[in-house]
């Protein structure tokens, strides 16, 4: 699919510093962020529902370390 993305002139410079760096495409690099951004959202998902899924399981313990 294909999208359209409008960046400012610095954002722009910026992209294709960092694009050049990596001696990739500016399209390429900026797919890269997107994908990594996407999982880095999924994984904090999940570390907060492994925390919560922790919290009630141990709520006890917790609860009697005076933690809660």
């Amino acid at each position: 699919m294909a999208m359209t993305v409008r960046f400012t002139e610095d954002e722009t410079e910026a992209l294709r510093a960092a694009a050049e760096a990596e001696g990739i495409s500016m399209n390429d690099y900026a797919r890269r962020a997107v994908r990594e951004q996407i999982a880095r959202r999924a994984h904090k998902a999940r570390v907060a529902a492994s925390a919560e899924a922790g919290a009630e399981r141990y709520a006890e313990a917790l609860h009697r370390l005076g933690t809660l």
